[in-house]
């Protein structure tokens, strides 16, 4: 377990009330106002199940997974499966860790309590985090669950709203869809929108066609299911993990699964989204 210097950078936590869905602004992270829609550029996005930070080797080791992201250069992560303050990764607050490791702003949204902390999602940013708030969704096999839409104000750029999501898990898809569904009405007509993380759904699927009926586009690596497979990390054969997009920009997007195979048991998935007329 690898925790080097880590404790004493961990300040500055977001935190959030269990009472539905909240904005939280954070100050001197606002851009420019009146910021142009100026084309051009690109916004990498990488979308990661970290496994609370322990690879399939058995060993928890944030660095390693700090390595990967810091890797793939990113300037928004959306990363699932995140302790804040649990003992079963030694009491760490993850989404802290990691944003001081790759040097990136970072935000936290639960799912529940959970080992004397809380478990849920978190988000880092290359660019200011303007706002962020937890969107609670359908609970999924006996957990409650919740997406983290965050704000974020890249320089020159309009402001896009990100998503970060994770979706139940069960081969009953009822609930996961429930999820999808309560996520999109949430969301509604907002424009800009870029939504990542593991939707725990294959190509296909009501869940991920729900969201292509809401004009969402899937930057994908391929088409069939085991093309573009994420999951699991070694000799992945499922495609469940997700970059997707409601354009209003022009955005137009490639995507790559990333060759890790032993940082988590979900290979991160690295989209990079250009800003067109």
């Amino acid at each position: 377990m690898r925790y080097t210097g880590l404790l004493s950078l961990l300040v500055g936590l977001v935190v959030w009330c269990g009472c539905g869905p909240r904005e939280v602004d954070t100050p001197a992270a606002v851009g420019p106002p009146g910021v142009p829609d100026v084309p051009g550029g690109a916004l990498r996005v990488l979308a990661y199940n970290t496994h609370h930070g322990e690879g399939t080797d058995g060993e928890l080791d944030l660095e390693r997974i700090a390595g990967v992201i810091t890797a793939a250069a990113p300037d928004i992560v959306a990363l699932q499966e995140i302790d804040e303050g649990a003992s079963r990764t030694g009491g760490v607050d993850q989404a802290a860790a990691y944003g001081s490791l790759t040097g990136m702003e970072h935000a936290f949204a639960p799912f529940m309590d959970f080992q004397g902390g809380r478990y849920g999602l978190a988000v880092l940013s290359k660019h200011p985090i303007v706002s962020s708030r937890v969107i609670e969704l359908p609970p999924g096999t006996g957990e409650p669950r919740s997406a983290l839409a965050v704000e974020i104000a890249p320089a020159g750029k309009p402001r896009v709203m990100f998503v970060c999501v994770h979706f139940d898990w069960l081969d009953d898809d009822t609930e996961r869809f429930a999820q999808a569904e309560a996520l999109l009405a949430a969301l509604d007509d907002a424009a800009g929108v870029i939504v990542a993380g593991d939707f725990n759904d294959t190509p296909g699927s009501r869940t991920i066609r729900a969201f292509e009926e809401a004009g969402f586009r899937i930057v994908a690596p391929g088409e069939g299911e085991g093309e573009g497979a994420t999951f699991p990390s070694a000799g992945p054969t499922k495609r469940i993990d997700f970059v997707m997009h409601r354009p209003s920009f022009g955005f137009v997007g490639t995507a790559e699964v990333l060759a890790e195979e032993v940082a988590s048991d979900h290979r991160p998935v690295l989209a990079e989204l250009e800003w067109v007329q």
